[in-house]
Parts: C-alpha cells; sequence; structure tokens
C-alpha cells in the first residue's frame, strides 16, 4: 500500500490521511476480484463523499484497470458524483402545484441565504441545493425535502429554522 498517497496523485490534498488510509484498504481488499469497480466506487464515496478525478485515477492504477472504464461507470450511474455535497442534501420541488403556491420564492431565499445555486454545495459542505420537478407531495405544497424528510407548507420566512434543524 502507497503511504503517501497524496504526492503521487496531486489534487487528493482536501482529504485526510485517516481518509486516504481507508480509501487504500478498501481498494486493497478489492484488488484482483472480478467486478469490484463498483463496491470500491460506493464505499469510497461514502467515505470521501464525492469522486473526483485524482480519486478516480488512483482507483484505476490500484485496480489495475484504465482510467476511462472507472470515469464512464461514474459519469453512468447517477448515484455517482464528481462534484462535492454537502452532509444535508435540499431539495426544492418546482412542480406545477409547488410552483404555483410559491416554491420559486423558497429557492431563491434558500440560493441568497446559503451563498449557493441549484447543484453546488455550501464551502463548510454542510448543505447542497437541489431542484426536483415533483416529490410526490402536491397537496403539502410548496414542498422542500432535506434528506430523507418531508417539509410541507413552505414558506421563506420558515426556511431558516428548518436549516437549524439540520447541524
Amino acid at each position: 500500500m502507497n503511504t503517501d498517497t497524496t504526492t503521487t496523485y496531486a489534487g487528493l490534498e482536501e482529504f485526510s490521511p485517516e481518509q486516504l488510509a481507508q480509501v487504500e484498504n478498501i481498494i486493497a481488499a478489492y484488488a484482483g476480484k472480478t467486478g469490484s469497480l463498483i463496491p470500491v466506487l460506493e464505499q469510497v464515496q461514502e467515505i470521501l463523499g464525492y469522486l473526483p478525478m485524482p480519486v478516480q485515477m488512483l482507483i484505476a492504477d490500484r485496480l489495475k484497470i484504465p482510467p476511462a472504464q472507472v470515469y464512464g461507470v461514474v459519469t453512468f450511474y447517477s448515484f455517482f458524483t464528481m462534484t462535492p455535497r454537502g452532509r444535508h442534501t435540499i431539495r426544492v420541488c418546482l412542480g406545477t402545484a409547488c410552483y404555483v403556491r410559491g416554491s420559486q420564492k423558497i429557492l431563491m431565499h434558500l440560493q441568497e441565504r446559503l451563498e449557493i445555486e441549484p447543484g453546488t454545495c455550501t464551502s463548510d459542505r454542510r448543505f447542497s441545493l437541489e431542484t426536483v420537478r415533483c416529490l410526490g407531495a402536491c397537496g403539502l405544497a410548496p414542498v422542500v425535502m432535506v434528506d430523507t424528510e418531508t417539509h410541507g407548507q413552505m414558506k421563506p420566512a420558515k426556511v431558516d429554522a428548518l436549516l437549524e434543524r439540520y447541524p
């Protein structure tokens, strides 16, 4: 196992030595096993939060597979991400019922309060912000979902208190 991964793979400096050691251990546990790429990617993303190119290069090198194969899998499956995500994911519904009842104002308030755009995360990686077309809770419109919790009949004035519930 390479103990100095950050000097071998530029761009890994944001991750702690402990995180990188966990990544190396996961890869080592699967090395040489057929069909190991997806389990490795899942476990590594669980530790790091996302799969940037330097991490993909490390995985390809250690598993002795082409980097294009790793990249192809990461970009094909929607549950993998190459951009950082926050500890909590906020989804604002922009479906018809929610939109008519003011979800756009909620989204604008979240963007201002968090200082991010949809598809990005806060600098402290506390929150990611996403928009969705429907959360299937039209009777509660407008709806905001934080992680797996649905919050109905939201208003911009209620957003700040909601954010405080998620450290």
